[in-house]
């Protein structure tokens, strides 16, 4: 891998679409530093750092620390995962959205253009709701985080946190256009991987102060290389099912008559799972900070139960991460349309009978291997928590991000590989018609 990363440079086109990447990316983390007008920063940043456990945040971490400082790319990307994520289940209830998206190209640019759409309308709903809470905050001193508020402030933050949404989706349809792929993945990625720097500098103040030995900071390090290790290895793991295809006549050819197979991955639901319930699961906490929970004793319990690291947060945790991963799974993946298609094709699994029993065999082995990704999600994802609140090791990155930065790295290395082989195919077929001219 590592000398086929060495090669991009030979690749003009390859070189350009990672430098132009690089420069894409770079304008997004200069975004992240332009705040909105109308914000005392001083009292913004008090008051995020006494709300790391809420969805403050959970939603920091995805914008790459710009929510914290209210800056013009606050509400970062999430509008359009969420536009994304709701036009996904409704193509499961809509005839005519499941029916746009069996269209091909068509159809996937008309739900991207309804995607879009969606993402302008979140974004508009989130920024008035961020401004309204904005003018009712105040930092630990008491200072007020919008000194003069009012319909001008609202509407001012309404435009400028929707046009930097809009701005950023942009950058991300251009990353997977004109760069190397994946742009809202690399977004979010960049976002995460940006206070790797602040990781790092902390801990060799702990190690300089005597807070943490160089030996526990090594096995430290080792833990967190055995979970990348393991997020790589459970993330490229399939259960392959054999697909035979029969001989056809079609006019005077006869066509089928490989075999074949079906992958399906461990993990089908990917990193959704662990955002939608850390987004819920979080929600009493954020809840309690805008009341005065201390007056009311039962609901004051009830917030510490529900706070990470809490033995009841951690298994309500795990319980919503397995209940997501088969939900997900359920919208994403139909073993109906497989079924169908392998019989439209003259395809059929060895020793099943076609129709509805392949689908109900595929159904009951999709069951089996999405229990095995939901355990993993929630051991990765409660590892970190265990580590942080019970051990007390400086352990920067929750599970969540680890299973980002792992998966958009892992796709981001495919698809550099992929321009890499279409350009050793071009080469063969190039050297193959001047064999053929001499």
């Amino acid at each position: 891998m590592i000398g086929g990363f060495q090669n991009i440079p030979k690749i003009p086109e390859l070189k350009k679409r990672v430098i132009f990447t690089l420069f894409m990316l770079a304008v997004y983390r200069l975004g992240c530093h332009i705040p909105t007008p109308g914000i005392d920063g001083a009292a913004l940043a008090a008051f995020f750092s006494e709300r790391q456990g809420t969805l403050f945040g959970l939603f920091d971490m995805f914008s790459g620390g710009a929510l914290s400082q209210m800056s013009v790319m606050a509400l970062g990307i999430m509008p359009y995962i969420s536009a994304s994520i709701i036009l996904e289940l409704l193509t499961v209830v809509i005839p005519y959205l499941e029916k746009l998206k069996k269209e091909g190209e068509q159809g996937r640019k008309k739900i991207t253009q309804y995607t879009r759409y969606g993402t302008v309308i979140l974004s508009m709903i989130q920024g008035f709701g961020i401004a309204v809470g904005l003018e009712r905050m105040s930092g630990p001193g008491g200072a007020m985080i919008v000194p003069v508020g009012g319909w001008g402030f609202r509407l001012l933050a309404v435009i400028t946190l929707t046009a930097g949404t809009a701005f950023l989706m942009w950058l991300g349809e251009q990353i997977t256009e004109r760069g190397i792929g994946n742009g809202i993945s690399l977004i979010i990625f960049a976002g995460i991987v940006a206070r790797f720097p602040v990781a790092v500098a902390n801990t060799f103040r702990l190690i300089g102060t005597g807070e943490v030995t160089p030996f526990f900071m090594a096995l430290v390090v080792a833990f967190m290389i055995a979970v990348v290790g393991l997020i790589v290895f459970v993330e490229r793991g399939q259960r392959r099912i054999p697909v035979q295809y029969a001989k056809r006549v079609v006019g005077r050819k006869m066509y089928g008559g490989q075999s074949t197979h079906l992958p399906l991955k461990v993990n089908t639901a990917g990193v959704i799972p662990p955002i939608f319930a850390s987004s819920i699961i979080m929600f009493p906490a954020t809840i309690a900070n805008f009341l005065n929970v201390k007056e009311i004793p039962w609901l004051q319990t009830i917030v510490n139960f529900l706070s990470p690291g809490h033995i009841v947060y951690i298994l309500i945790f795990v319980v919503f991460i397995v209940f997501f991963c088969y939900f997900y799974t359920a919208v994403h993946f139909n073993p109906v349309d497989v079924a169908d298609n392998m019989k439209r094709y003259g395809g059929f699994i060895p020793g099943i009978r076609p129709g509805k029993n392949t689908a109900e065999y595929i159904d009951r082995v999709l069951t089996r291997i999405t229990f095995s990704g939901a355990i993993y999600v929630s051991a990765v994802c409660v590892l970190p928590q265990f580590l942080i609140y019970h051990l007390h090791v400086p352990f920067y990155f929750g599970g969540t991000a680890l299973l980002i930065v792992v998966g958009v790295a892992m796709d981001t290395s495919n698809q550099i590989e992929s321009h890499m082989l279409t350009r050793h195919y071009e080469g063969f077929m190039r050297k193959g018609l001047g064999s053929r001219v001499r």
